[in-house]
């Protein structure tokens, strides 16, 4: 699950890794309007999961039973979600045996919510990462798998970090995903003592 570009390298780490499993299918925000004549346009991930010959899913809503029976149908051993930007309920979460992970672009619990990469370069932050999770109900609160560091730059801007941040985070999933299905790698809870929020930005 995914949809802006910050996902496409997560998406296609596993594709080139099948050993790890099949992808079944995608689930993408629907194709949106934009530019001047709001002609709609594929998102980044659908564009890929196409190119690929995937099945592509785009509910408007995954709180609707139609979008879950959908999603059922694929019957997914594991779901991995990148920059999807719904939330995910329980019976979603609960879909797949192993559950949901999220490459999440933050060193969490640091930056839970909608624009950590922002919100580390405005708040002066000299590290940021991604933390791949495994999801629970709340807002970027699972528990841990792994980590990776980077430095913020003082040159870097939103979408310098997005593209970085966007390859760590692949190369994330794919070394963590083993330990994971094979029960190795035990989720570690976050520290509620160091959570902070990020807000979505408004233009």
């Amino acid at each position: 699950m995914g949809t802006p570009q910050f996902a496409v390298p997560s998406l296609q780490a596993l594709i080139d890794h099948p050993e790890l499993g099949e992808v079944v299918g995608v689930v993408t925000q629907p194709d949106a309007p934009a530019g001047r004549g709001n002609t709609l346009v594929q998102s980044a991930v659908k564009q890929l999961a196409i190119e690929q010959r995937l099945p592509v899913l785009q509910p408007t809503s995954l709180k609707a039973m139609d979008a879950v029976a959908a999603l059922a149908e694929l019957a997914p051993d594991l779901i991995v979600v990148a920059a999807f930007g719904q939330i995910l309920r329980p019976v979603v979460l609960e879909l797949a045996k192993h559950g949901c992970l999220n490459v999440h672009a933050s060193l969490l619990p640091r930056w839970r919510g909608a624009s950590p990469i922002s919100a580390a370069i405005a708040a002066g932050d000299a590290e940021t990462g991604v933390t791949i999770m495994k999801m629970d109900e709340g807002l970027d609160s699972g528990p841990i798998l792994s980590q990776a560091r980077t430095q913020i730059l003082a040159d870097d801007t939103t979408g310098t970090l997005t593209v970085r941040l966007a390859s760590l985070g692949a190369d994330a999933l794919i070394n963590a995903l083993p330990g994971f299905l094979a029960g190795l790698i035990i989720p570690v809870e976050q520290e509620p003592a160091s959570v902070t929020l990020c807000k979505t930005l408004k233009k």
